[in-house]
């Protein structure tokens, strides 16, 4: 069974920069469409970028010129920087791929217990 495993979250103030790694077992991630969503405290989830096996990769519109998604086949990893954050990028960000759901997956596919990692921007 796949599984992903995330790391990379922190607190900065505004303006700075994390970079989140999503690590996966168990299938390949150029076989597989990955990305990322977030949720913020009573908020709905929301995906921020996505990356399918071929490299395609799409942006939520707020943080385009800013994140930039990427995959690293060799380490069967994919990456999201995040560079000028912003307080409202304040969120827990999840990893997800269409193997953890069996399909084309939304981030209301994912329980409470999947795994994320807490990004905390200052103002």
């Amino acid at each position: 069974r796949g599984q992903v495993v995330v790391s990379g979250g922190g607190s900065v103030p505004a303006g700075g920069s994390l970079r989140l790694s999503c690590t996966a077992s168990g299938f390949t991630i150029d076989d597989s469409d990955m990305g990322w969503y977030r949720q913020a405290p009573g908020s709905e989830c929301e995906v921020v970028s996505t990356i399918s096996g071929d490299g395609t990769t799409s942006y939520l519109d707020s943080v385009k010129g800013r994140f930039t998604i990427s995959q690293d086949i060799a380490k069967n990893t994919i990456y999201l920087q995040m560079n000028n954050l912003k307080p409202e990028d304040t969120a827990v960000y999840y990893c997800a791929s269409d193997w953890l759901v069996g399909g084309p997956w939304q981030c209301e596919d994912f329980g409470t217990s999947h795994q994320g990692t807490q990004v905390t921007v200052s103002s």
